[in-house]
């Protein structure tokens, strides 16, 4: 393998070869511009002194400008528009600072070679480079396999662009052709690739082309425009891929020749989130915030989307050490700058929840910490859900009221809405708990519901995807069951959004889109595994305890009001005063424990529109 020095010593030479080569256009330039001055004649007497003696002024202040307008930071192999631009600038500034210098020297050049000159010298340089980028592309893709696997682009935009670029330099894909819906570009070309036609002629083109790939390559369209050229290229019998997301092509983290398999989300998921990052930057720079269920899925996605906002010092609250050590890993990998502090702590105790606030003085917590699968809640564990969800949820705010938090976030659920299991009555008394706790001058407490995520513990998706590893069959609770479902990502960007945006005491509701029926998402599932509903039957095992058809983002007594975010509306929700806490500190402070059933039969007098069994 190269050595360092041995590699730095090539790019010198390299840089070396350009500059003396560009010193050469500039004397072959001016020396063609005397000579096309005099009709391609011998150039007369005293002309020809006058050309080289003003050569040699020329030449070093050429030198000075292409040096001082960067013309060497790039490579020729990679020439493009910001290089033409750069040779553009500093032939135009040479171009006015040449005669100039004749004029101080008493140098009397023709006028029509102060004109001629730039010109030929931005032709010789620009098309220099040109030409030997050609001739690399054109040696590099000699050394291409000759049989490569055809593919079809859809999308005719910049992404298509950049791809079509990217791929052609590929040993696996060779664009056969582009599609789109604009009129406008059919017939035309995209980096030598023709543009066939409409997205619906897709079969028509796939038979006679005999394709059998196509790439989606429209991460800017919105979510309804991309899904609905998944379906048409599968309807076509075509194997899809597509480019990395809006997301994270901005962000940086992948280029768009990073083409993977479609994958839920693509099919689910919903157009980006617009978020106030100026707001954003401001609330959390230098902040020191404080995150509890920090290993969890929501948890550990608001550790990693806050990190992006340099915090003075970001505080990891869990009580699984597994959990913990796996996101402490993962964040002295990819954050060694950024302080980061593991404390195991359990949010149920009050004295390990004072320690951490008086030892960090956090300004901002995010209390993600919640058990949250409905059955498992419902039979044997009623009231360790109430312990958990609620008192957790109880002691964490008034360590954060007794020491001085500036907010304080609850992420909730859309289960919360006229619960009908105990794990929803949990959160809704979490939310009515922070409500209590609301004081004029005292700690703000935001409160965010939203609806199941994709991948996240204990989801569904995880579950059909060990199932279909396993041959089938999937397990739908009811054909007409229907959840919301959004990206970890996106539930995250919103509960930030909406805790920059609280002022204290509101319910926030995510817009959750259209709701999702389970057995479309497990037939999807079924597709994207390459396979079919003959392959992997879907089975239907009757709805689990507490577990409803469909769920509500808002209750029957609760209004919303808009807010400035398009997919953020705040619940007008019942509130509960002083009085209330007490008596509930009262119940949840008992000493024994109580059944299933005898929880749930309390759970209605402290949430009236609790419906459970």
């Amino acid at each position: 393998m190269m050595s360092d020095a041995a590699q730095v010593m090539k790019i010198n030479w390299r840089i070396l070869l350009a500059f003396v080569h560009d010193l050469a256009a500039c004397a072959a330039a001016w020396l063609l511009s005397f000579w096309l001055r005099f009709n391609l004649e011998p150039i007369p007497s005293p002309y020809d002194r006058i050309a080289l003696e003003s050569l040699g002024w020329i030449a070093p202040l050429y030198g000075a400008l292409f040096l001082g307008f960067g013309l060497y930071r790039g490579l020729w192999r990679f020439a493009s528009l910001p290089d033409l631009r750069r040779i553009l600038i500093a032939v135009a500034t040479g171009a006015i600072a040449v005669p100039a210098l004749l004029f101080m020297l008493q140098i009397a050049a023709p006028r029509s070679v102060l004109i001629m000159s730039p010109v030929f010298l931005i032709m010789i340089m620009g098309g220099s480079r040109l030409a030997y980028r050609a001739w690399k592309e054109r040696t590099l893709a000699s050394l291409l396999p000759e049989k490569r696997e055809p593919v079809f682009v859809i999308g005719a935009e910049e992404a298509a662009i950049n791809l079509i670029k990217e791929l052609a330099r590929s040993a696996q894909w060779q664009v056969i052709g582009v599609l789109d819906d604009d009129s406008t570009k059919h017939g035309r070309q995209l980096h030598g690739v023709n543009v066939l036609g409409r997205l619906d002629e897709l079969p028509r083109w796939r038979q006679e082309l005999r394709v059998q790939h196509a790439i989606i390559a429209m991460p800017q369209a919105s979510h309804g425009v991309r899904r609905r050229a998944i379906e048409l290229a599968r309807q076509a019998g075509l194997k899809v891929l597509t480019v990395p997301s809006f997301d994270d092509l901005m962000s940086g983290r992948v280029t768009v020749s990073q083409i993977r398999h479609v994958e839920l989300d693509d099919l689910l998921g919903r157009d980006p989130v617009v978020l106030d990052t100026a707001g954003l930057t401001n609330w959390f720079s230098d902040r020191v915030i404080l995150v509890s269920g920090a290993g969890g899925s929501i948890g550990a996605e608001l550790c990693r989307q806050i990190a992006r906002y340099q915090p003075r010092q970001l505080i990891l609250f869990e009580l699984n050490e597994f959990a913990l050590y796996t996101i402490e890993q993962e964040f002295s990998e990819r954050h060694p700058g950024l302080r980061v502090v593991c404390a195991i702590g359990d949010v149920k105790n009050a004295a390990r929840a004072k320690q951490v606030m008086e030892a960090y003085r956090p300004s901002i917590v995010f209390h993600a910490a919640a058990y949250k699968h409905v059955p498992l809640m419902e039979n044997e564990n009623a009231w360790q859900a109430i312990l958990n969800n609620v008192a957790g949820t109880q002691v964490m705010a008034q360590a954060a009221t007794d020491h001085g938090v500036e907010k304080f976030v609850l992420v909730s659920t859309d289960k919360a809405v006229n619960p009908t299991n105990v794990m929803g009555a949990s959160k809704r008394l979490a939310e009515m708990v922070c409500q209590a706790l609301q004081q004029p001058d005292g700690t703000r407490f935001v409160m965010v519901r939203f609806g199941n995520v994709l991948g996240s513990t204990g989801s569904v998706i995880p579950k059909f995807r060990e199932q279909i590893a396993r041959g089938g069959p999937i397990t739908v609770t009811h054909p007409e069951i229907t959840r919301y479902f959004m990206s970890i990502p996106e539930a995250v960007q919103l509960v930030l959004q909406a805790g920059l945006m609280g002022r204290g005491g509101e319910i926030f509701v995510l817009d959750m889109g259209e709701p999702v029926r389970i057995a479309d998402l497990a037939g999807d599932m079924i597709r994207l595994s390459g396979l079919g509903e003959n392959d992997i039957r879907i089975v239907y095992t009757g709805l689990r305890p507490g577990e409803k058809l469909y769920e509500e983002p808002l209750a029957a007594d609760e209004n919303s009001l808009p807010t400035p975010h398009p997919k953020l509306r705040i619940a007008q929700a019942r509130k509960e005063d002083g009085a209330w806490l007490a008596g509930l500190s009262g119940w949840l402070a008992r000493n024994d424990l109580p059944s299933d059933e005898k929880v749930k039969s309390e759970l209605a007098q402290w949430v009236p529109e609790y419906s459970g069994s």
